[in-house]
């Protein structure tokens, strides 16, 4: 169980630390949500993780929205600084 909590916070982390990293152009030429919608969902899913239990329906809603960002925006994002 430790393990797997663990694992959710990191994944949070990471993600967080990813969509602030971007600027707000990026995500405008993406054609994804904004920068500061992104940065609080995250955000926010970051600190209820770390003061409520990590294992709940809220939390579960905050993963997707983490995993989301990963799997969807941030290949987006990356792509546009290739270039």
């Amino acid at each position: 169980m430790l393990v797997l909590v663990l694992a959710l916070l990191a994944t949070k982390i990471f993600a967080f630390v990813s969509a602030v990293t971007y600027s707000g152009e990026a995500y405008q030429a993406a054609g994804k949500a904004t920068k500061p919608a992104w940065a609080i969902g995250l955000g926010v899913g970051l600190v209820l993780h770390l003061l409520v239990s990590p294992i709940n329906i809220i939390s579960l809603v905050f993963t997707v929205a983490a995993l989301v960002f990963l799997a969807d925006v941030r290949p987006a994002l990356s792509s546009l600084r290739r270039r």
